[in-house]
């Protein structure tokens, strides 16, 4: 028998050339019905990559030592601050979230980071996107460990959907993973011009190579199953609010569309990147706020119109903030601790949820952190989606009580 018989007359093939027939046995499987343990909850994390200045993005616009530390860059209250508690006020360009702050569906919590921070991008997002220690390596995310506790027996990526062309560690895990898609009918295709490849790669592989071939079928099987579904899903609901112009506002109105289709996945993850500012920061940093607060609030109204708000809970984060004194360039440099924003129509706690950054007593000219990262993951983890945040980040992180 040929190698390609041999794999079309097997299970794996049969899924992958029999798709259609096989997607309602795959929405009702299993692992499908152990993630309903969320209680239909979802999380939409939305990464600020490039390291973001937190100290120009909740502004402590009442505290002199801000303005010392940042003679021309420091945004003055005349400049058009949005005023919210405890002497802090989001920049100027975020009206759009100033909107839901006012209606209790923000939280903001300041001096976010992890003792012996690192100031390399790619490390400390390392380290934010499995959630590890600074000495400690992991190679699967937080997320996909998620995917890997609450989904032992699903079958489905697109449980964990990653509005890029490639998956982000966050959203690997030791078994299961996401899938990574920018547009569901374009992977729909892709999926489809692929399958003949791997038939004509079957025919032609050698015996020891059985094992790779196998595994290639199962994995384009699992995937083009996932890519009809979400195709088929689309298809359905058509966003007609108004989002930012841009690859960001397109993310995340192709995420309201897919939950609002029905889609059951219970984890997206959206990126904005281009926060690296060292130089001429203001205006650079203004615009991408913009588009991140703007690009929220359409994300708000649309899963309001909807009903599915209250089901959303938006994490927020970047890599870690800026220094607190301002280069010579007009800009700022890499720096620790950041602030991190929760959104959500089911948020038991909202506004200012900490202290604000103490900038009397910096560490070598960097914030120091007050809370761990991973005590909010934790919280996310065991209160919304009701996951064992243990078994999934160790122990040893404390939560933020009573926020979801």
């Amino acid at each position: 028998m040929q190698r390609r018989t041999f794999l079309r007359s097997s299970a794996l093939a049969s899924s992958l050339l029999l798709v259609p027939k096989l997607l309602h046995a795959l929405d009702a499987g299993p692992g499908l019905a152990r993630l309903r343990d969320a209680k239909g909850r979802r999380l939409i994390v939305v990464q600020l990559g490039g390291g973001n200045d937190g100290l120009n993005t909740i502004i402590p616009y009442k505290n002199e030592l801000y303005y010392q530390a940042r003679p021309t860059l420091g945004i003055r209250e005349s400049a058009g601050i949005l005023a919210l508690d405890k002497d802090l006020g989001f920049n100027p360009a975020m009206r759009g979230l100033k909107g839901l702050y006012d209606q209790g569906q923000v939280a903001v919590l300041n001096s976010v980071g992890y003792p012996n921070p690192d100031r390399s991008h790619f490390r400390s997002m390392d380290i934010w996107q499995t959630g590890s220690a600074a000495e400690q390596t992991l190679s699967t995310g937080w997320l996909g460990r998620y995917l890997d506790s609450a989904c032992a027996d699903c079958p489905h990526p697109y449980n964990a959907l990653e509005l890029d062309d490639t998956l982000s560690l966050a959203l690997k895990g030791q078994t299961r993973k996401g899938l990574a898609l920018k547009d569901p009918a374009k992977l729909h295709r892709l999926t489809k011009s692929r399958a003949g490849a791997a038939a004509h790669l079957a025919d032609h592989a050698h015996e020891h190579h059985a094992a790779q071939v196998d595994y290639l079928y199962r994995t384009l099987a699992e995937t083009t199953s996932s890519a009809q579904y979400l195709y088929d899903k689309t298809r359905i609901y058509q966003s007609a609010t108004a989002y930012p112009a841009g690859e960001f506002g397109k993310s995340l109105k192709t995420t309201a569309e897919l939950i609002n289709s029905g889609v059951e996945s219970r984890v997206y993850y959206v990126a904005l990147a281009g926060f690296d500012t060292h130089v001429r920061q203001q205006e650079q940093q203004g615009r991408l706020l913009g588009q991140l607060s703007d690009g929220l609030a359409a994300l708000a109204a649309d899963l309001q119109q909807s009903g599915e708000w209250a089901n959303t809970l938006v994490l927020v984060f970047s890599e870690f903030g800026r220094r607190v004194g301002q280069n010579a360039s007009h800009g700022t440099d890499h720096g620790t601790a950041n602030n991190v924003l929760l959104l959500g129509g089911s948020l038991r706690q909202k506004g200012i949820l900490n202290a604000a950054p103490d900038l009397a007593n910096l560490d070598q000219g960097d914030l120091r952190h007050q809370l761990d990262f991973r005590g909010i993951y934790a919280t996310i983890l065991q209160d919304w989606l009701g996951a064992d945040d243990a078994g999934i980040l160790g122990t040893g992180f404390e939560r933020v009580r009573g926020l979801v």
